[in-house]
């Protein structure tokens, strides 16, 4: 990867410093190499020979962070109960939720998290949608839906080895609300509501 990245640094130099080509000039003029030339390629040389073979690699790597797929259960916050599974990529991760609140409905969230400082016991916080379908169940109904937008704030505890828990305090407002009953066209209400949240997640 460090080479990769001097070999491109050095083409950007002779990119910058090549010299227009106007109509009747030569296509292949003699190649001239002036002092300020040799500075601005020793410069750019330098710059990546500071440090030691591999060493840009390790920085790239510490940036991104290693991969992770996380699997476990929720209790609250979007549902009674649900299936979560997060994929982590150093201090960022997207995760997943699926849940029900009473086995005739679903609810499905999807939140983008950022963790902080490092440690067993890491906050977070996140920003995403949450929607839940509710099929009729009696004649002169519809399937319910709704969709949320909701920001959690809470903490990751390491508790031993690959096992995790955590607790955190989502924030949800309602962005649009179908009812079951047709005939309801009340608008969402447009407070906060915070809703707390629990889990167990286990890195595989």
């Amino acid at each position: 990867m460090s080479f990769l990245i001097r070999i491109g640094c050095l083409a950007l130099v002779l990119l910058i410093l090549a010299p227009e080509r106007g109509e009747g000039s030569d296509p292949h003029p003699p190649l001239r190499v002036d002092s300020f030339t040799l500075s601005a390629l020793g410069q750019a040389e330098s710059l990546f020979s500071l440090s030691p073979p591999g060493e840009a690699d390790a920085i790239l790597e510490r940036v991104a962070g290693p991969e992770d797929l996380r699997v476990g259960l929720s209790f609250g916050g979007i549902s009674f109960v649900g299936i979560l599974l997060e994929y982590r990529w150093g201090d960022r991760s997207v995760e997943v939720n699926l849940g029900t609140w009473s086995l005739r409905d679903l609810a499905v969230s999807v939140v983008g998290k950022q963790y902080f400082g490092p440690g067993d016991f890491r906050p977070f916080s996140g920003v995403g949608l949450w929607a839940i379908v509710a099929p009729y169940g009696r004649p002169g109904e519809q399937t319910g839906f709704a969709l949320l937008a909701r920001a959690p704030v809470g903490v990751d505890w390491n508790v031993v080895a690959d096992h995790h828990l955590g607790a955190h305090l989502s924030l949800n407002r309602a962005l649009w609300i179908r009812r079951k009953d047709p005939l309801d066209s009340t608008p969402p209400t447009a407070r906060l509501v915070p809703l707390p949240g629990f889990y167990y997640i286990w890195n595989r």
